[in-house]
C-alpha cells in the first residue's frame, strides 16, 4: 500500500511520501515514490506515485525519456499542461498493460500527485487519476492525498490553511500525517521522503529522507504524542447524568479528584456534572 501527500499554500509546496511496497504480508520492499524533474530557473516538478509499481515505473521512465530530449515536461508552459502530459502517459501505459493485468484479476490503479511551478505562474498541485484526468487543489482544499488516506486526513483538515500555514508548519503537518498513518496501518512504512519548495525558487533545495529511527522524526513523534495527551487533559470537563449513589470512578494516582453530583440532590437532574476539584495548595 502507499500514502502520499501534497500541500500547497501561498508560501509554496510540501510533498511527502512513504516508501513501502508490498505484494502480500510476506513480501515487503522499499522503493522511492517521489520523483523530481527540474530545469532550474524555468520549471520544476515533483511527482508522487501510487498503485502498481511496475506501471508507475513505466510512466516515470517514459516521462524521463521525453524530459531528457527536451520534450514533454521540459517544454510545458503551465502546470495544467504538465498534468495533462502525465495523464497521457498514464493512458499510454494503461492501453499497453491493462488488458494483461485484468486477465489475471489485477487492477490498473495508478494515481499521481504533481506539484511544481512554471516560471511566471504560481505553484500548483494536481492529482492525476488512473483514467488520466487531473484534479487541482484549491485555496479551500489546499492538500491532496493518494493511497491509504484516511488515517492522516484529520490533522490536515484541522490544521492546514492556504493563507496562514507556513512551509515549516506544513512540513510538520505532513510528517505527523505520515507518522499517524504508519502507526495505524502496517502497509505504509518508512523511509519518509519530504520536500519543501519555496514559491518562485524554481529549483529544489530542501529535501530529506527520514528513516524509522531518525532522531528528528522520533523527537517530533514523541513531542506530538505528549502534547496531544496534555491537550486532552486540559479540555473542559464533560457533563454526565450520574446515578444516585454512584461511586467515584478510578483515576490515575496524582490526578485531580472528580466530584460526582447526585441526581437526587440537584435542582436540575438533567444537568448532572462531572467537576474537577481545585488542587489543594501546599
Amino acid at each position: 500500500m502507499t500514502y502520499c501527500l501534497g500541500i500547497v499554500t501561498k508560501y509554496g509546496l510540501v510533498m511527502a511520501s512513504d516508501s513501502r511496497t508490498n505484494a502480500g504480508y510476506d513480501q515487503i520492499n522499499v522503493c522511492r515514490k517521489m520523483h523530481t524533474f527540474q530545469q532550474p530557473g524555468q520549471r520544476v516538478f515533483v511527482l508522487l506515485t501510487s498503485g502498481s509499481l511496475s506501471c508507475t515505473q513505466s510512466i516515470i521512465t517514459l516521462l524521463q525519456r521525453d524530459f531528457d530530449k527536451g520534450k514533454g515536461l521540459a517544454e510545458v508552459t503551465s502546470m495544467y499542461d504538465a498534468a495533462r502530459i502525465i495523464g497521457d502517459q498514464i493512458r499510454a501505459v494503461a492501453d499497453k498493460d491493462r488488458a494483461a493485468l485484468e486477465k489475471d484479476n489485477l487492477h490498473f490503479n495508478v494515481c499521481v500527485l504533481l506539484g511544481g511551478q512554471v516560471r511566471g505562474q504560481e505553484p500548483q498541485l494536481f492529482m492525476i487519476y488512473p483514467q488520466g484526468n487531473p484534479l487541482q487543489a484549491t485555496e479551500e482544499s489546499p492538500y491532496l492525498q493518494i493511497g491509504e488516506t484516511k488515517y492522516g486526513r484529520p490533522i490536515l483538515d484541522r490544521g492546514i490553511r492556504f493563507d496562514r500555514t507556513s512551509l515549516e508548519d506544513a512540513a510538520k503537518y505532513a510528517l505527523l500525517s505520515l507518522d499517524s498513518t504508519m502507526r495505524s496501518n502496517v502497509t505504509v512504512g518508512p523511509p519518509i521522503d519530504l520536500l519543501a519548495y519555496n514559491v518562485d525558487a524554481l529549483q529544489f533545495t530542501h529535501q530529506r529522507r527520514f528513516t524509522a529511527d531518525d532522531p528528528d522524526l522520533v523527537k517530533i513523534r514523541m513531542r506530538w504524542e505528549q502534547a496531544l495527551r496534555q491537550a486532552v487533559q486540559r479540555l473542559p470537563t464533560i457533563r454526565f447524568r450520574i446515578a444516585p449513589g454512584a461511586s467515584e470512578p478510578a483515576r490515575p494516582e496524582g490526578e485531580e479528584s472528580i466530584e460526582l453530583v447526585d441526581a437526587s440532590a440537584s435542582e436540575t437532574p438533567a444537568e448532572q456534572v462531572v467537576q474537577k476539584q481545585p488542587k489543594q495548595s501546599a
